[in-house]
């Protein structure tokens, strides 16, 4: 908490004091100072903070050794059983008609998802849009006409590290907490597999329920959608973080107008390293080399190419990949970003058009049916922009796994979203109906499968 003082009495006491003397140290002289709390703030923003219940229906093995790949090669499926998962999590009211954020790890595979609110009515929720590229979702209540309380959203560019915070939210399920802490850091990027992974830390304690749960400024405004800590036991060590207001705010636009439509640069690149820095001539290892430019793009079409450097966007340092990718996320498609990069041997600043990443070749998304190693799974052409939603490379062409059914024969040989179908008994797969094809009319298949750069076969006889 601050104190303003009027500005000569601030001057007077400046002129009266030492250079060097301390900060003078005073007993509160009234019950208003001793009594200063957040407890106006916490009663504004926490009705707005609710509970997100996700209940689903998994196949299961009747006996655990089943999922062995080998047993059913052998024996065929296994008998399975159905059993019931819920996932706790937290979620914040943006709309006041009912439009609620939350993650997307909280309502994944959910099937029936029920909200409880502050004064402990729950409604059955609608999903809107569930985004597993920035791990959002946005879930819709029907309130019959009434208006909910809201959190509105901060812009998390000016939050600063050593700021006041608050997390709230439903931690191991004992009911709404709220906890205080500071802003840790800004724009951690190695917390988790996403390619729009920006998060800001926080040491306010944030537990397994908190997911989803808001983190508000001292001005009672949403910072950001409170999604993961870091422990070795499960429980908060002080290391949590929050998905920022500015992504999340593009995702509910998305949501709310047609479906998430993320702004796409075209480029590819890595971390600057010191030994980079030395051999470009840059005095300090920061920025994003870029390693790879999709021709076309908005990159290319700025005249970006291979070995050029970007260090900043709208004057926001970038220095990885995710942090580019989330400072383009954060405009629409057809923005124009100002980006200060290092062309060849010479500092610049250039204007970057945003697009849609394109569809080219069409993505044909297909189910594989009948008898054979990938029944189960659905496939689809690469393009830029399936290679986007399933953050693969840049230039990643082929076939790719989009997903895979539990309990059948391509979720029991291990087949992951992501496997690229390079060939099969010999034939190389460059699209869908190549795979269709060169599955059926066949009790052999020698598949061979690029999973994340790394190539792997798997023989099976039918």
């Amino acid at each position: 908490m601050t104190f303003r003082l009027v500005p000569l009495l601030v001057s007077l006491i400046l002129l009266a004091l030492p250079a060097c003397a301390e900060p003078a140290r005073a007993v509160p002289s009234s019950m208003p100072q001793v009594q200063l709390t957040f407890a106006p703030l916490v009663k504004r923003v926490a009705p707005a903070v609710v509970n997100v219940y996700a209940r689903s229906v998994v196949q299961a093995p009747m006996n655990p050794f089943f999922n062995d790949p080998l047993f059913a090669q052998l024996f065929g499926n296994p008998q399975m059983r159905q059993r019931v998962q819920q996932s706790l999590g937290s979620g914040v009211i943006v709309r006041g008609d009912g439009i609620i954020m939350t993650n997307n790890h909280v309502v994944q595979g959910g099937t029936d998802i029920v909200v409880a609110l502050a004064d402990k009515r729950e409604f059955k929720a609608k999903v809107l849009l569930a985004d597993p590229r920035t791990d959002l979702a946005v879930l819709k209540i029907d309130t019959r006409g009434e208006q909910l309380p809201t959190v509105a959203f901060a812009d998390s560019d000016r939050v600063q590290v050593g700021d006041l915070v608050l997390a709230i939210g439903d931690p191991f399920g004992v009911g709404q907490t709220v906890t205080m802490g500071i802003v840790s850091a800004l724009a951690r990027t190695q917390v988790s597999a996403s390619d729009y992974q920006f998060f800001i830390q926080t040491d306010a304690a944030i537990n397994p329920g908190n997911s989803g749960g808001a983190l508000v400024t001292t001005d009672g405004k949403l910072a950001g959608i409170n999604t993961s800590i870091l422990s070795r036991t499960g429980e908060s060590i002080g290391i949590g973080f929050a998905i920022p207001a500015n992504l999340a705010r593009r995702v509910l636009e998305g949501a709310l107008g047609g479906g998430v439509k993320l702004a796409w640069i075209g480029a590819d690149g890595q971390p600057v390293t010191a030994d980079i820095a030395a051999s470009l001539g840059i005095s300090v290892p920061n920025g994003v080399l870029l390693r790879s430019i999709y021709p076309g793009g908005p990159a290319a079409n700025a005249g970006l190419k291979t070995g050029d450097v970007v260090f900043s966007v709208d004057g926001q340092p970038v220095n990885d990949m995710q942090a580019l990718n989330y400072r383009i996320a954060t405009h629409k498609p057809g923005d124009v970003v100002k980006m200060h990069v290092h062309l060849g041997k010479q500092a610049s600043d250039i204007a970057v058009t945003l697009a849609l990443p394109p569809e080219n070749p069409p993505r044909e998304l297909q189910s594989i049916g009948g008898r054979n190693p990938l029944t189960g799974a659905r496939i689809e052409n690469l393009s830029p922009a399936a290679a986007t939603e399933l953050q693969m490379p840049l230039m990643a062409k082929g076939v790719a796994i989009v997903s895979v059914a539990p309990g059948t024969p391509s979720g029991g040989y291990g087949f992951q979203p992501g496997d690229i179908v390079r060939a099969v008994n010999g034939a190389e797969i460059r699209s869908t109906g190549d795979l269709q094809r060169a599955l059926s009319d066949t009790n052999h298949w020698d598949l061979v499968i690029d999973r994340g750069g790394q190539r792997l076969t798997l023989s099976v006889d039918g």
